[in-house]
């Protein structure tokens, strides 16, 4: 046990960079069920969860889904699904 008094002085805080802000909300089918995928700019793929939570409806709320993800700029992000997933895929441009 030591011997101090009080707590520890808190460290001097480090400056570092935030994550990039997702700009597409994708849902498509994957196996019988409905994701949602979070993706950036880039296409990269930052969160995936399912597509009935509370949080789709209120990200989506307001928004008109572009429908399919069909183009080449998709390709290398959805690379595992079919043709027809992806083309049956509602995308949405978040507003960031």
């Amino acid at each position: 046990m030591s011997q101090g008094f009080g707590g520890e002085s808190p460290r001097t805080h480090i400056q570092t960079w935030h994550r990039k802000v997702a700009r597409y909300l994708m849902l498509i089918e994957a196996g019988g069920v409905v994701i949602a995928r979070l993706y950036l700019d880039s296409r990269e793929l930052v969160g995936e969860f399912d597509a009935g939570t509370e949080e789709v409806s209120q990200l989506t709320a307001g928004l008109a889904p572009a429908k399919g993800a069909t183009g080449p700029e998709w390709d290398r992000a959805l690379e595992g699904h079919s043709t027809a997933e992806r083309s049956a895929a509602e995308v949405y441009t978040l507003n960031v």
